[in-house]
């Protein structure tokens, strides 16, 4: 969990007398303190903010002010919501987007229809994700395969890559709004406490309060909107690098994936994997067999 608050000269005297004792060296430009206590890891900056992480952050931010925000009372504007397209399917990259919503937002957002990309045709997706491009302030990424192989290879895993992947988009986004949002929605891929580990080894960190909710696709517009945009990157890419290699490539980690990947090593040799699929899906020693 990642929570940040700004306080006053005077909190952050108080806050940096109670954790004393859990005092670390830094070498941060516009870090004036750091202390590791159980569980968080609390870093108190030049500008005022202080920064709570760990699986206790709540826990010790909630002595200097910090509430937790139930689920149900999350406005649905100023917000930023953040889904990925492309973790379940061998071939393809991995798109992941970051949308903020204003309140002139909305009226556009249900205009679309926009939900969850799962729920929406691909002809859907298609129509109105260049229009949500277009329109609402937002920060794609997409890692190629090869890319997302490399990266894997450098020590990331399936989830740690996303966390990366995840804290980029909201970091760049953040860059480009005028003011703080409100809240940061993310579509829950993994625990708050594997986030916030994997986070640790991130060099940039988002600004605002995170919440991992599941299915919020399902329940913030924001996500939503990530959805679909994500969900049309990947479907483009995937159309090239079909092209790009001569063979339609599926979606999805199904037989025809194997089948497909088989016919690419027949063909063009194992390496050529790499360029369009995710090498450490089991569906490659599926396809190592079936093309012999």
């Amino acid at each position: 969990m990642n929570i940040v608050l700004k306080l006053s000269s005077e909190k952050i005297a108080n806050l940096m007398t109670d954790f004393q004792d859990f005092a670390q060296p830094s070498n941060g430009q516009y870090v004036q303190f750091l202390a590791k206590p159980q569980g968080c890891v609390i870093t108190v900056y030049t500008s005022g903010k202080v920064m709570f992480q760990g699986e206790k952050a709540s826990d010790y931010a909630s002595h200097y002010g910090y509430q937790k925000i139930e689920t149900h009372m999350i406005a649905q504007t100023n917000l930023i919501g953040t889904d990925e397209v492309g973790n379940g399917s061998y071939f393809g990259g991995l798109a992941v987007v970051a949308t903020y919503l204003s309140d002139t937002d909305l009226p556009l957002i249900k205009k679309l229809g926009v939900d969850d990309s799962k729920k929406l045709i691909d002809t859907k997706i298609r129509q109105i994700a260049p229009i949500l491009i277009d329109k609402l302030q937002h920060q794609a990424l997409l890692l190629t395969p090869s890319k997302y192989n490399e990266v894997i290879a450098s020590g990331y895993n399936a989830v740690s890559v996303k966390v990366a992947l995840h804290n980029q988009a909201i970091y760049l986004l953040e860059k480009k709004l005028a003011s703080p949002a409100d809240n940061i929605i993310i579509d829950a891929f993994t625990t708050e406490k594997n986030y916030t580990k994997y986070l640790k080894n991130e060099k940039n960190h988002t600004r605002g309060q995170i919440t991992l909710i599941q299915k919020a696709e399902s329940q913030f517009y924001a996500v939503a909107a990530s959805s679909v945009i994500a969900r049309s990157l990947f479907l483009d890419e995937l159309d090239q690098l079909s092209h790009m290699i001569g063979l339609k490539l599926p979606s999805g980690a199904g037989h025809a994936s194997d089948a497909i990947a088989a016919k690419v090593i027949r063909q063009f040799g194992e390496t050529s994997l790499a360029n369009v699929a995710k090498l450490h899906f089991a569906n490659t020693e599926k396809a190592r067999k079936l093309s012999k």
